[in-house]
């Protein structure tokens, strides 16, 4: 392989990131649905020709996505094996969440790249689209018992064969989606983008060569393996354990446990989740691919300097119990996945805080709170309005939380309530930062936030798939935790709150009726006594805190 120079190396590993940074915003651009076209919940990358594994990964999309679209690619490529093997123009389509992918609403395209008629790489394009059938519209059924009741699951097929597009497949698609022309517009989007970065690839690849630019992807993948080793080396060799706990599985109302014991041995990390509950008949279930994937996010939130690629996992070892909640297999549901890879992460902060408690950061808020209300117009057209919504984020050593964030597994934005507004039969009569919140400490945890929907048309049906209702974000380092997640909806007799605390099905809203979320705020940081008296006297003043000391 030929030596490539620093300079060299930077330029290109900028084009690289740009090809997958155009392929982000090409989507974005062109889909129909809000959740990837304002919220961004999508992602691109570019992965090896051979082993799937990350190489580049977009900046603007959901880094949960590009851990787990590893594990995607490499479906691709052991399927081709079986059939007649990876072809120019191919494009591969699939949303099986327990084969690479999280669950059945994120659609994932994978296209290999060739040139001079070699195999160079993989792109690949993953979207959350916004019905794929199954029970609940917008398909976070908090009551499915299994895969079947969340949606259609089409394993790894082909969308473009040798450049051929298969409309029986989109037919498939569309016929299964209570909004097939959504559907239609994000698939399209996403080919447009993968398309795209064909072309670029394909450009620099004419420009530097193909060894060149291999040469470069090496680097940077042993770059971030050198670097995630030294980060390791750094921490104090032994065992830590950390443990928390989902509320329930939306089935039975007991809590399920997320165990970690880390162990530092040396430049090697090994991540031990055996000590984690069994698989669950709810929801909440993850696949072990979605479980890596998720520690990948984690530590790079804590080792942020290392490049993100397949390097950072490299000195890693995995301990994942196959009969767990973290590690299921068909037909166990699978389409609450987000809210246990956020504990999942939660649990990683725990146990770095105890090794290193100046990159310690305090838990975010937890959960996605996946509403989604549902219905027919006056003039019969279905309405499907699904969207998640923010929370405070933790505190760390250097400051107070993030006020009504996103969650820790995603860059992506809340959708602004007047583009939700505009599409759907909806008023916000809410949307504010929620007072008092934030886990206390010498840096306060982020508030969460307080959002009031009311329907404006004659009735719809709402369905909730949340959690941090029991077991609150914890602190690290000494600080308190965030509020508990709180909902409640109206009906003739009064407000109610669900009897899961943070899951429900079938909600009957009439015209004028509203439901109410109140998101956790983020966990502090360090010990409350330490926390300054102009500190205290600042969140009083911002209305962060309803009362306090400023001494």
């Amino acid at each position: 392989m030929a030596d490539v120079d620093a300079v060299t190396t930077a330029i290109l590993k900028g084009r690289f990131e740009q090809i997958a940074d155009e392929m982000d915003a090409t989507l974005f651009r062109s889909a129909f649905n809000p959740i990837i076209a304002e919220a961004h919940d999508a992602s691109h990358g570019i992965y090896d020709a051979t082993t799937g594994e990350t190489l580049i990964q977009g900046k603007s999309g959901l880094p949960i996505f590009v851990g787990v679209m590893a594990f995607a690619v490499k479906a691709v490529i052991d399927k081709a094996a079986e059939r007649d093997g990876l072809n120019p123009g191919d494009v591969w389509i699939f949303n099986d969440p327990y084969d690479g992918g999280t669950h059945l609403s994120d659609f994932r395209l994978v296209k290999p790249v060739f040139h001079d008629s070699d195999l160079f790489c993989f792109l690949a394009s993953v979207g959350h689209w916004h019905d794929v059938g199954g029970n609940v519209p917008g398909n976070y059924n908090p009551a499915a018992t299994e895969v079947f009741q969340e949606g259609m699951l089409i394993p790894p097929v082909k969308l473009y064969d040798r450049g051929e597009f298969r409309q029986d497949i989109v037919d498939i698609l569309s016929a299964n989606s209570r909004l097939p022309m959504s559907l239609y517009g994000d698939l399209n989007g996403q080919i447009n983008a993968l398309e795209l970065g064909e072309r670029r690839v394909g450009q620099l690849l004419d420009e530097y060569g193909v060894e060149t630019a291999s040469t470069v992807l090496v680097t940077l993948k042993n770059r971030a393996a050198t670097m995630m080793r030294a980060q390791i080396r750094n921490l104090p060799s032994g065992t830590v354990s950390a443990e928390d706990w989902l509320d329930n599985d939306g089935i039975t109302d007991e809590p399920l446990k997320i165990a970690l014991n880390l162990t530092i041995d040396g430049d090697r990390m090994v991540m031990d989740f055996t000590r984690s509950s069994p698989a669950c008949q709810g929801p909440v279930n993850i696949s072990r691919s979605t479980t890596v994937a998720a520690c990948y996010v984690a530590l790079k939130h804590i080792f942020g300097d290392v490049p993100a690629n397949a390097g950072v996992l490299e000195p890693v070892e995995f301990k994942i119990d196959p009969a767990s909640i973290l590690s299921v297999e068909a037909p166990k549901p699978v389409g609450g996945y987000t809210e246990t890879i956020l504990r999942l992460i939660d649990v990683v902060f725990q146990v770095v805080a105890q090794l290193a408690p100046e990159r310690a950061m305090a838990c975010a808020y937890g959960t996605i709170n996946a509403l989604s209300l549902a219905g027919h117009r006056a003039d019969g057209r279905r309405w499907v309005m699904f969207s998640f919504f923010g929370g405070g984020h933790g505190a760390h050593g250097e400051g107070d939380g993030l006020n009504h964030g996103n969650a820790p597994i995603s860059t992506a934005t809340i959708p602004p309530l007047e583009i939700l507004e505009a599409a759907y039969p909806v008023c916000f009569t809410e949307w504010a930062l929620r007072p008092d919140s934030g886990g206390d400490g010498k840096f306060r945890g982020g508030l969460g936030a307080v959002y009031e929907i009311e329907l404006l048309e004659e009735e719809a049906n709402v369905f909730l798939f949340g959690e941090r209702g029991k077991h609150p974000p914890p602190g690290v380092v000494g600080g308190e935790p965030g509020a508990l997640n709180r909902f409640s909806y109206e009906q003739e007799d009064g407000e109610h709150s669900p009897p899961m605390v943070s899951k429900m099905v079938g909600i009957h809203l009439s015209r004028g009726q509203r439901v109410r979320l109140e998101t956790p705020g983020g966990g502090g940081h360090g010990d409350s006594s330490e926390r300054t008296s102009e500190a205290r006297a600042r969140d009083l003043a911002l209305g962060y805190v309803s009362q306090g000391t400023t001494s």
